[in-house]
């Protein structure tokens, strides 16, 4: 896993603060990270604003059930804990079932995420939902483009904004980010 390189010791305990039990645990223990090489789908994802990236790989056996589920993630520890969650909710399900796993469920099964980072929770499963359409199109026989992801920011009135880069607190206006020094003209 990653760690930021420009963080002093107080800023990563500061940081680990913010994140529960559960959420520490899938992030220093991460669960069915890697690759198949011979995937049935795969699905990727990234964020652009926040340079988190998400690959989701499946092995589906005959009854139509996940008996593989792998991950690479490049991203913060909340991304790296929610690609873990979602592998181990995923596995041993149908592709039904799998289909039906939504942010919220990771979200919940990780008990909480910091509200800056709900975002990770929303890579995750469109990763497997991505995944689960690229095995039901290899089966079928279907190609499709891919399709670029646009992350939406999303809170609602009177509630915090935080750099898409550096998770500080900015005004809803702000074109440029003080910390981080990021020129913030796309939508924030």
């Amino acid at each position: 896993m990653f760690e930021k390189h420009n963080q002093t010791n107080d800023e990563r305990v500061e940081e680990s603060a913010m994140y529960n039990q559960v959420v520490m645990d899938h992030f220093k223990n991460p669960r069915n990270v890697g690759v198949i090489e011979d995937a049935d789908g795969v699905g990727e994802v990234g964020n652009p604003l926040c340079g988190d990236m998400m690959t989701i790989y499946l092995k589906v056996d005959e009854d139509e059930k996940i008996s593989d589920i792998k991950f690479q993630t490049f991203g913060c520890g909340s991304a790296i804990a929610v690609s873990s969650m979602l592998t181990e909710l995923a596995k041993g399900k149908k592709i039904a079932e799998a289909r039906e796993i939504t942010n919220k469920d990771v979200a919940e099964a990780l008990e909480g995420l910091p509200k800056n980072k709900l975002h990770c929770s929303n890579l995750g499963a469109d990763a497997l939902h991505m995944a689960i359409q690229n095995y039901e199109d290899k089966k079928a026989g279907v190609t499709r483009e891919p399709e670029e992801r646009q992350e939406k920011h999303e809170h609602g009135e009177g509630e915090t904004c935080y750099c898409p880069y550096c998770d500080v607190e900015i005004s809803e206006t702000a074109e440029f980010c003080e910390a981080c020094q990021r020129d913030l003209t796309e939508e924030h």
